[in-house]
């Protein structure tokens, strides 16, 4: 145990010591502290709860060095902190490995299992579950779903190619197609694309359309009309927040069980497992950077009428 006047580092500390942790880019913004950037990221915690945890141990850089209040704010580190939720509700459905290598986890994610931690959920999510099950803190997500949309989600292994892979998405250089379930759309043409510009709306939850230059994109066609309701594929070029949900509803189709759009609607709690979010990510495609061949990984999942 090495003392640097309050700061306690155990120089003995594995790998498995962030097991548990959730983590954060920093951004390209202008802080004095990483305090600084913490406490208004994380608006909903107070200033004194950071400082508490970080006088606690309870915030680590990738070095698992513990993170002090007079901590610099270095853009481009990895912040790792442990969160505190009193009582977790479990989620009753397990995530299934499609695929993986030495640089790739791909995963069929199930509706209701958050991707990270977040808000009331911090065990039960993907990441946290791989962590445990492959024994790794090296694992991070290569994109994100939304809580209660399902289907393939890419994972890193490797820090030392995850760039390459990130840089796939950002990009756009993948090919991602999902399918939906919603309200027959009998007298538009199909497929049809749907150009808008998307904003935070009043809840910061929500997103909306508003006016101005279009910064989100999807094509969306037909695959099977069922009387009323009709399963669409979609085909996303940007990758904004809710874009699918919101493209949807805006064109007079939301998405059968989405509580979001096309407006707010009372959410159970917990939630009611009967009635999923009938959005599945289905198929994700990219050439891969290392050996130049062709990557496709499709969804077990499927959405029933």
């Amino acid at each position: 145990m090495i003392l640097l006047g309050i700061r306690c580092i155990d120089v003995s500390m594995t790998r498995s010591r962030l097991f548990g942790a959730s983590m954060v880019h920093l951004p390209d913004k202008s802080y004095r502290l990483l305090l600084d950037f913490l406490s208004e990221h994380f608006a909903a915690i107070s200033r004194d709860t950071w400082q508490q945890r970080m006088l606690a141990g309870k915030v680590l850089d990738s070095q698992q060095r513990c993170l002090l209040p007079d901590e610099p704010y270095q853009i481009g580190g990895l912040v790792y902190y442990f969160r505190e939720v009193s009582e977790e509700t479990k989620v009753p459905f397990i995530e299934q490995i499609l695929y993986q290598d030495e640089h790739l986890i791909v995963v069929d994610k199930p509706h209701f299992l958050p991707t990270m931690p977040a808000g009331r959920f911090v065990e039960e999510t993907v990441l946290r579950r791989l962590m445990k099950r492959f024994n790794s803190s090296d694992i991070v997500p290569i994109h994100r779903l939304d809580r209660l949309t399902a289907g393939v989600l890419l994972f890193s292994v490797n820090p030392s190619s995850r760039d390459a892979y990130q840089g796939l998405f950002r990009e756009r250089k993948v090919f991602k197609c999902y399918e939906a379930l919603a309200p027959a759309l009998p007298y538009r043409e199909w497929p049809y694309r749907h150009c808008s510009r998307l904003q935070p709306a009043q809840q910061f939850f929500r997103m909306q359309e508003v006016l101005g230059e279009a910064n989100s994109d999807t094509i969306i066609d037909v695959c099977e009309q069922h009387g009323a309701l009709w399963r669409y594929r979609l085909y996303p070029v940007t990758g904004r927040k809710h874009q699918l949900r919101v493209h949807l509803a805006a064109l007079g189709a939301p998405i059968v069980n989405d509580p979001l759009y096309p407006c707010l609607q009372e959410m159970s709690e917990p939630d009611n497992y009967t009635q999923p979010l009938k959005l599945l990510a289905k198929q994700i495609s990219f050439i891969d950077p290392f050996t130049g061949i062709l990557r496709s990984f499709k969804s077990q999942l499927n959405l029933s009428m």
